[in-house]
């Protein structure tokens, strides 16, 4: 169904692997489109789901608050692939690759990221540069925004700015783990700038290292997210031959398929991506974890996952 065409391996500091893209140089150049035609389709990951990460909670702040989430054991589980009961692959990237000229960006809605449940959401983005990109903590919890922006020559740090604390919690929320409520902190916006043959933005929080969000700088409109059904769309799209792509931060092939659009007529496609296989990062969370924690059974029982309980092999 799809063809895999190489390998491209990168390494950030405390990012784990992930795969580079490197843009071609040009200027997208913005027309109006009279014979575009479609593309649709889905992305399904074919293969066991990999593990996700796994993070002792008694070694990070706020172990009671964002243990809410946990897996009962006193650990965090990160999984970066989204999944569907069919394989259906959500939240990835999907975009045409050799397009020089088309149709305008349109308006631009700054993406919103917000730091809820101690996860940053949503995982997968959309951004472009030289424009903004929003973030707002949902938690009665301090977090700190560690931006990146990197590819295969490496990672730069974009920006290091704290998330305001809505100053309606109560003051034992962030100590309880039976505080659900969410309420808005102060909107922190900022410029994504990133500099010569880098697209690849990444944010952590500095306190909770559990918490990432990734996002692919589009620099044409022919960019899209998948949706829940692991479904995608694009209009307006000149006639041509194109390569459309699939990117996720984790998945280390590119991955691509060659598609003609024809005047006004819809193209259908069906991607199929090899799920990855091995170790994807260093704290990869395993059956029977070897706990090198001393964990005392207070503290234990503190860790209670009152939102929800982390399962190991969850959409496996």
């Amino acid at each position: 169904m799809i063809t895999v065409v190489r390998r491209s391996l990168m390494v950030i500091g405390v990012c784990s692997l992930i795969l580079a893209i490197t843009p071609t140089v040009y200027a997208y150049e913005e027309a109006s489109v009279v014979q575009g035609g479609g593309l649709s389709g889905s992305v399904v990951l074919d293969g066991k789901v990999p593990m996700p990460k796994g993070y002792n909670l008694t070694t990070v702040p706020d172990p009671v608050y964002c243990g809410r989430i946990s897996d009962g054991r006193g650990w965090r589980l990160l999984q970066p692939f989204d999944v569907g009961p069919k394989g259906e692959f959500r939240r990835v990237v999907v975009f045409l690759e050799g397009i020089e000229k088309g149709k305008p960006f349109g308006e631009y809605v700054p993406p919103r990221i917000e730091a809820i449940d101690c996860r940053f959401e949503p995982f997968i983005a959309l951004v472009r540069d030289r424009h903004d990109v929003v973030v707002v903590n949902m938690d009665p919890a301090f977090h700190d925004i560690q931006a990146y922006e990197t590819s295969n020559l490496g990672p730069r740090v974009l920006f290091n700015v704290p998330l305001p604390i809505s100053k309606r919690y109560p003051r034992e929320a962030g100590l309880s783990a039976h505080f659900h409520k969410h309420y808005e902190g102060a909107t922190v916006t900022q410029s994504v700038k990133m500099t010569r043959d880098r697209n690849i933005f990444t944010m952590q929080c500095g306190f909770h290292p559990y918490m990432e969000s990734w996002a692919l700088v589009a620099d044409h409109p022919y960019y899209t997210v998948a949706d829940n059904e692991g479904r995608f769309q694009l209009t307006d799209i000149p006639p041509g031959t194109y390569k459309v792509k699939v990117w996720h931060p984790y998945i280390r092939d590119e991955i691509e398929r060659t598609i003609t659009i024809e005047p006004k007529k819809q193209t259908s496609v069906d991607l199929t991506v090899e799920a990855p296989t091995g170790r994807l990062y260093a704290n990869q969370m395993v059956e029977n974890a070897y706990v090198r924690y001393s964990i005392t059974e207070d503290v234990q029982s503190q860790i209670v996952p009152t939102l929800e309980k982390q399962r190991l092999n969850e959409g496996q």
